[in-house]
């Protein structure tokens, strides 16, 4: 998952912590910084369902961490005063109104449910469009010792530019990486399929984990090719529940913005 959108980031900051000793409701605390404190409750509330499920333990970790930082960067401001500054306060006006609209949003956007028979109904009036054969990845992989591991490689190699090749040789533990991790190209169908299904979501050239057998494997796919066998709904099953709520998002945001606008309307601009 992609890192915390601006205005989420935000939100941790203005709503995401709280003093010590403001605990009434006995909440899990997640990480503190010099008495604030950010609580398991509180996080799981900035994500939708759909946000949180997609999540894999290592993000969370990094949105907790990125919180951590933001944190500290929040404190020294205050103590230089910066808050002080009137175009700095203009800024928190402003992020602080995005933030509330984020939170309207993220409420209408909370009944939005792709079920199964909608998508395949998608699948089919689109036939044409998802005609073809699957490809076929070649992949190289790291096999690591346990997920924290995994995390902090994955975590060089995405946002330290840590070489990939030097990762597999200097990491791995398995004897593949004397071959630098390289598994050649696997197919959907064969023995390595679930290495095929992330490097099919993950796309080319990026990295990311996969568990197979209680192990964890980091994976990318240098290259694809087009297979001999023909694709079929369940291999466009996420691509279409993207396409929907795509769609859906932008149906909701429209009809939320005609809406105020009734409600509102003593609108000028100068």
């Amino acid at each position: 998952m992609r890192q915390l959108s601006f205005v989420l980031i935000l939100f941790l900051l203005f709503a995401g912590c709280t003093k010590k000793g403001d605990n009434p409701e006995k909440l899990t605390p997640l990480a503190e910084v010099d008495g604030d404190f950010m609580y398991q409750e509180a996080f799981r509330g900035l994500f939708t369902d759909e946000q949180w499920n997609e999540m894999s333990p290592e993000q969370r970790k990094r949105e907790i961490e990125n919180w951590v930082s933001l944190t500290l960067m929040a404190k020294e401001a205050d103590a230089l005063n910066l808050d002080k500054d009137p175009a700095v306060q203009l800024r928190m006006d402003f992020a602080k109104k995005k933030i509330k609209a984020n939170a309207l949003i993220s409420q209408r956007l909370a009944s939005i449910n792709i079920g199964e028979e909608e998508l395949f109904n998608y699948y089919r009036v689109h036939q044409n469009e998802f005609q073809g054969k699957l490809m076929e990845y070649d992949i190289q992989r790291l096999l690591c010792g346990d997920s924290a591991t995994a995390t902090l490689i994955l975590n060089k190699i995405r946002d330290d530019g840590y070489d990939f090749n030097l990762a597999v040789t200097e990491y791995s533990q398995e004897s593949l990486r004397e071959q630098q991790g390289r598994m050649g190209f696997v197919t959907s169908d064969g023995p390595d399929s679930l290495f095929w299904r992330a490097a099919h979501e993950l796309g080319i050239n990026t990295a990311g984990t996969v568990n197979v057998n209680g192990k964890t494997y980091i994976l990318r796919s240098l290259q694809q090719r087009e297979g001999s066998q023909d694709a079929n709904f369940g291999e466009y099953r996420n691509e279409i529940r993207a396409i929907l709520i795509k769609e859906r998002r932008q149906q909701v945001y429209d009809n939320l913005i005609r809406e105020l606008k009734k409600k509102y309307p003593k609108i000028y601009y100068y």
